[in-house]
């Protein structure tokens, strides 16, 4: 496997091996002694699965306190626009992002740690997505950002008017007018 740094301290792209024959294809997409030697040493708890169509945009989405979450995030079917978006107040690259093309031609997953933000835009016809977490969700615990937040200036690739949304992403607050950091 190949770990790929990114812009932003502890946000890395996750290459892996993959062996390929006349039947298919095989690769581990998780060794967590493999992954501790390369510095991810988390214990994931859970894993996630959600189907979407084109256009779809979910995030900027993203757990405070206690019950913050490191993610692990792939795409089974379909393609992707992966963006993770440093929430960590005292880091030097708050509020900036990693955006990351998944698919399930190219197998990358995108490591994420907990204090970011996290969403993604769906670019083919439908996508599967998948990812691991550190830590279980909690209602009370849940906040976001607008994913049209002019700050964060996010290219989701998806034209605006086309966006899909969930009616509480419509109304999430741009990162300027939270204060739970």
């Amino acid at each position: 496997m190949k770990i790929v740094k990114t812009p932003i301290e502890g946000v890395v792209i996750i290459e892996p091996q993959i062996f390929e024959d006349a039947r298919g294809y095989f690769f581990e997409s998780w060794n967590k002694a493999k992954m501790a030697e390369a510095g991810l040493d988390y214990d994931f708890i859970q894993d996630n699965q959600s189907k979407s169509c084109y256009g779809t945009i979910r995030g900027v989405h993203f757990q405070k306190g206690e019950f913050s979450q490191a993610k692990l995030v792939r795409v089974l079917q379909g393609t992707v626009l992966d963006v993770a978006v440093d929430l960590r107040k005292d880091s030097p690259t708050f509020g900036k992002h990693v955006a990351v093309e998944l698919s399930a031609e190219n197998n990358r997953q995108l490591m994420i740690p907990r204090g970011f933000g996290h969403g993604f835009s769906v670019l083919t016809p439908t996508a599967v997505f998948a990812y691991k977490c550190d830590n279980v969700y909690n209602k009370a615990s849940e906040g976001g950002v607008r994913f049209d937040d002019p700050d964060l200036g996010i290219d989701w690739k998806i034209n605006p008017k086309d966006a899909v949304l969930s009616d509480k992403d419509k109304v999430l607050p741009l990162l300027k007018d939270i204060t739970c950091f």
